[in-house]
């Protein structure tokens, strides 16, 4: 039996939305053992994504939600291995926005869960930072994969289309904070953090708005 571990890939490239585009660095998390993975969010670089996962089976893409960034090297990883690609519905209008002759194989929703390697990875559907962002914790693994959600030092942004502020702080408020405080918050860039690490803070992200 081999033991199930998370690696980290840091793919580099850019973001659009809404007429701007930014360069960024983006963490695609792989989760799995020797033989089997998912890949969470398919940033930039199928052909580093698929040498990081060497021969291993891609059981799935999981999207965090859909701004380009997340999702654009998705489609060819999906055609190179066969691995099938998840996303919310609700985020389904932007990832049209990248992919509008592609459309995601299989829907997550709240609650699901994803087994991978004998670990199971339970669907939070976050919104805030997008209408179908969601999280994936994984308790076997004491960690979170919070996408956009949840940075060290805050909630992520929402000063863009189909964002809200007030939604996104209550989604973590209600479906993070609630974790276990050693629970290792994975972001979508930038380093992990912990939820104990950013529980306190809350009220200041309140009184600061975005």
């Amino acid at each position: 039996m081999t033991h199930t571990r998370i690696d980290q890939l840091v793919t580099s490239g850019t973001f659009s939305l809404d007429g701007g585009t930014w360069d960024v660095d983006n963490n695609v998390w792989i989760v799995g053992d020797d033989h089997e993975a998912i890949v969470i969010d398919a940033a930039h670089d199928a052909d580093a994504i698929a040498v990081a996962l060497g021969d291993r089976t891609l059981r799935a893409i999981v999207c965090t939600h859909a701004h380009n960034d997340h999702i654009d090297a998705a489609p060819a990883l999906a055609e190179r291995t066969g691995a099938t690609i998840w996303l919310h519905p609700d985020d389904l209008p932007l990832w049209k926005q990248t992919h509008p002759g592609r459309l995601p194989d299989a829907w997550l929703a709240d609650g699901q869960v994803i087994e991978v390697a004998g670990t199971d990875l339970t669907v939070l559907h976050t919104p805030g930072h997008a209408p179908g962002a969601v999280c994936l914790y994984a308790p076997g693994l004491g960690s979170v994969f919070t996408g956009d959600t949840l940075f060290q030092g805050g909630p992520g942004a929402t000063g863009r289309s189909y964002s809200h502020f007030p939604t996104i702080v209550e989604s973590i408020r209600e479906r993070l904070l609630g974790l276990p405080a050693d629970t290792v918050v994975r972001t979508g860039h930038g380093e992990s953090t912990t939820v104990g690490a950013e529980a306190p803070h809350l009220e200041e992200w309140i009184a600061r708005g975005h």
